[in-house]
C-alpha cells in the first residue's frame, strides 16, 4: 500500500467514510475530512460509463489535495474494460487507492452481473483483481458483503481468494445480498476474516456511534472501520470516535458551529454543481442534517421548496436562532 494508507493501518487509525451512490462526493467528502475522517472513498463510478469516456462519470473522478488520502471506487463486471479505465485514468492519478465495488445489492447493478453478483461468479472476480494488479501499482481493495443469501454466505472463502489475486486490503459489510440494509450486520464474518487473511481488513456496517465504533473494532479485530449511513446526518461521528478513543468527552459542536458547516456543504455544492443542480440536490442532505432539530419539520418544508442560495441560507439561519442555547 501507499504510505499514506499504510501509515493509517499502522497507527491504528484507518477510520474512513464508506463509498456511497449518490452521496459521497467532492463536496461531502471534503466535509467528512474536517470532521475528523482519515480516509474518503468517491461514490461508485461505472467502469463502462469511463471507458466510454460518459462526461458525468469523467466528472466524479475529480478529487482535490484538501481531500487526500481519497480513494477512487469502481464497479463493473468486465475484465478488460476495469484494466482499460485503471491504465487510463487511474494508475497516474491524485488517487491514493482504487477499490472494487463488489457488495452494492442494488437491483440494475447486480442484474449486470456487477456489485454483489461478482460474489456469485468468483473466478470472475479473481480475473478482474488480478488485471488490475497487473496495470497498476496504486493499492487495491475490494468491498465485499457476506454472500448472496442466507444460504450463499461465501464471504470467508470468498475473501482469502481476493487476497491471492492481488488485493491489499479487504472491506466487509457483513450483510448479505438479500438483506440490503436491513438486519444486523453479522460481524464475527468479519472476524473470522480477519483471523483467516494477512491483509488488512476493513469492518463496515452498523457503526452508528463511538460506542458501536469500538465495540466492533474489539469483536473484529479489524485494522479500521468505515462508517456511512451514520455520517450523513453527522459526519462530526469521526471526530466522535476519535475523542471516545482518546478518553475525551463525546458531544455534538455547538448550533452555530452545525449551522455553519452545513451552509459550507451547501456552498461548496453549489460551486461544484452550479446553483440550479445543487439546490434540489443538496435536499436530501439538507433534510438528514436538521433531523431532530426544534422546528425542524417546519423548516424542512421550506427547504422543500427552496431554489435558492441564499433562501437556503436565510432558512438554515432561521433554524439555528431556533435551537440557540
Amino acid at each position: 500500500m501507499q504510505n499514506n494508507l499504510q501509515a493509517l493501518i499502522e497507527q491504528n487509525n484507518f477510520i474512513a467514510l464508506a463509498p456511497l451512490a449518490g452521496i459521497t462526493d467532492l463536496p461531502f467528502r471534503l466535509i467528512c475530512i474536517e470532521c475528523g475522517a482519515k480516509i474518503v472513498y468517491t461514490e461508485m463510478i461505472s467502469a463502462k460509463a469511463l471507458s466510454y469516456k460518459n462526461q458525468k462519470s469523467l466528472a466524479m473522478l475529480k478529487t482535490l489535495p484538501a481531500e487526500a488520502p481519497c480513494v477512487a471506487q469502481l464497479f463493473g463486471s468486465e475484465t478488460e474494460i476495469f484494466a482499460s479505465v485503471v491504465k487510463d485514468y487511474l494508475h497516474n492519478s491524485a488517487f491514493a487507492g482504487i477499490d472494487i465495488n463488489m457488495g452494492c445489492p442494488v437491483p440494475k447493478v447486480v442484474k449486470n452481473g456487477d456489485g454483489s453478483a461478482l460474489m456469485r461468479t468468483p473466478e470472475k472476480a479473481y480475473d478482474i483483481v488480478r488485471a488490475v494488479k497487473d496495470i497498476t501499482d496504486k493499492p487495491l481493495s475490494v468491498k465485499i458483503r457476506a454472500g448472496w443469501c442466507e444460504e450463499e454466505k461465501n464471504a470467508v472463502d470468498f475473501a482469502v481468494l481476493m487476497q491471492r489475486a492481488g488485493a491489499n486490503l479487504l472491506i466487509v459489510h457483513p450483510r448479505t445480498r438479500e438483506m440490503f440494509f436491513t438486519g444486523q450486520a453479522d460481524h464475527n464474518i468479519t472476524a473470522e476474516i480477519k483471523q483467516r487473511l494477512t491483509i488488512p481488513v476493513i469492518a463496515n456496517g452498523d457503526i452508528a456511534s463511538p460506542e458501536d465504533a469500538m465495540r466492533i473494532w474489539r469483536q473484529t479485530g479489524a485494522d479500521g472501520i468505515m462508517i456511512g449511513q451514520a455520517a450523513l446526518s453527522n459526519p462530526w461521528l469521526f471526530q466522535q470516535i476519535a475523542d471516545y478513543r482518546a478518553g475525551r468527552a463525546v458531544s455534538l459542536p455547538a448550533i452555530q458551529t452545525r449551522i455553519e458547516l452545513i451552509q459550507k456543504h451547501l456552498q461548496r455544492a453549489c460551486a461544484h454543481y452550479g446553483e440550479k443542480i445543487a439546490i434540489p440536490q443538496m435536499r436530501k442532505n439538507l433534510f438528514w442534517y436538521t433531523k431532530g432539530l426544534k422546528g425542524s419539520n417546519k423548516i424542512r418544508s421550506r427547504i422543500a421548496t427552496a431554489i435558492s442560495l441564499p433562501e437556503v441560507d436565510a432558512i438554515l439561519d432561521e433554524l439555528m436562532l431556533l435551537n440557540a442555547d
